[in-house]
C-alpha cells in the first residue's frame, strides 16, 4: 500500500456505497494478531484491556527511545470503533510496521475498538448500540472497558480518532481546539491533499467546513450521546482531530491518506514543543 504507487483510479469514487458502506473488507483476527506480532519488534507494550470470545482488545504503548528520557509529547491514536470502516485497523499496522515516529514522541495506540463489529460489517456492537455515541451513557461493555484503560492513562498532548465517512466526496477532518492552540489540520490536509481528494463542501454532516476542516460548536454538558472525542477533550486532551476517510474510494487510498494524516499530525507537533 505504497503511497508512491497508487493505482491509477485511487482519486475516482467507485460508487459502491448505496445506504451504506459496501467496500472491501478485512480479516480483523489477521489484522490484530499481525499488530501484537509487530508490536514488539519496535519497542512497543501491549495490553488487552477487553475480550470476547477470541477477540482482543489491544492497547499498544511506545515509549520515547531514550527510555530515560521525559517525552516531549503525548498521543493519542484510536480506530476501529466502528465495524464498517476497515480503513483505520490497517492504517493502524501500518503506521507499527513502518515505525516512523519521532524519537521523543511517547504514542498509545489502539488499533481496534470494535473487533466484534468488522466479524459482522457493521457500525453497531451486538447489542445494537453504536459505541462511538455512548461515552456518557456507557451501556456498552466495550465503552467501559476502554474508559477504564483511559482513566489509568497521563493526560495526551493531542488525541487523533481514526474514522471513514461512506457519505463523503473526499477527505475531511474535525478539529477540537479550545485553548487555540497551533492548529494542525492545516499540514494535515495539506499532506494528504495529493493522496486522496479533499472534500471541499462548504456543509459536511450538516456543519459549516471550510477546506476540508470542521470546527464543531460542542458543548459536552447539552449533548446526551458522547462520541470518544468529546470523551476525550472533556478528560484527556485539550487538541484533538477526527480523521475521516471517504469510504468510496480505493481502500489502498484511504490507508494511505490516514497514515500520512498521522505523520503529518504527530510530526508537526514535535518539531512544534521542540521549538
Amino acid at each position: 500500500m505504497s503511497v508512491s504507487h497508487q493505482p491509477n483510479n485511487s482519486r475516482q469514487r467507485l460508487g459502491k456505497n448505496h445506504g451504506g458502506y459496501h467496500g472491501e473488507t478485512i480479516d480483523i483476527r489477521t489484522v490484530l494478531r499481525e499488530a501484537e506480532a509487530a508490536a514488539p519488534q519496535h519497542g512497543w507494550t501491549t495490553e488487552v484491556f477487553h475480550t470476547h470470545s477470541d477477540l482482543k482488545w489491544l492497547a499498544l504503548h511506545r515509549r520515547p527511545e531514550d527510555k530515560g528520557r521525559r517525552p516531549a509529547v503525548r498521543i493519542y491514536i484510536s480506530t476501529g470503533i466502528h465495524g464498517d470502516e476497515p480503513a483505520g485497523p490497517l492504517t493502524a499496522l501500518r503506521l507499527i510496521q513502518e515505525n516512523r515516529w519521532p524519537e521523543a514522541a511517547e504514542i498509545f495506540l489502539l488499533p481496534c475498538l470494535h473487533p466484534t463489529g468488522f466479524t459482522l460489517n457493521r457500525r453497531e456492537n451486538l447489542e445494537g448500540i453504536d459505541l462511538n455515541r455512548d461515552y456518557r451513557s456507557l451501556k456498552s461493555g466495550e465503552t467501559r472497558a476502554h474508559i477504564a484503560w483511559l482513566e489509568r492513562q497521563p493526560k495526551f498532548d493531542l488525541y487523533l480518532c481514526l474514522h471513514e465517512d461512506w457519505e463523503a466526496d473526499g477527505f475531511y477532518l474535525y478539529e477540537q481546539n479550545p485553548e487555540n492552540r497551533p492548529s494542525l489540520a492545516g499540514k494535515i490536509i495539506e499532506t494528504v491533499k495529493p493522496i486522496c481528494p479533499i472534500d471541499l463542501s462548504e456543509m459536511i454532516e450538516g456543519r459549516e467546513a471550510q477546506g476540508g476542516v470542521i470546527h464543531p460548536k460542542i458543548n459536552p454538558a447539552e449533548r446526551p450521546d458522547w462520541a470518544e472525542a468529546i470523551y476525550l477533550i472533556s478528560h484527556k486532551s485539550r487538541q484533538g482531530y477526527t480523521l475521516e476517510a471517504p469510504s468510496d474510494f480505493l481502500l489502498t487510498t484511504r490507508v494511505n491518506a490516514l497514515v500520512e494524516a498521522v505523520n503529518a499530525a504527530v510530526n508537526c507537533l514535535t518539531t512544534d514543543k521542540h521549538r
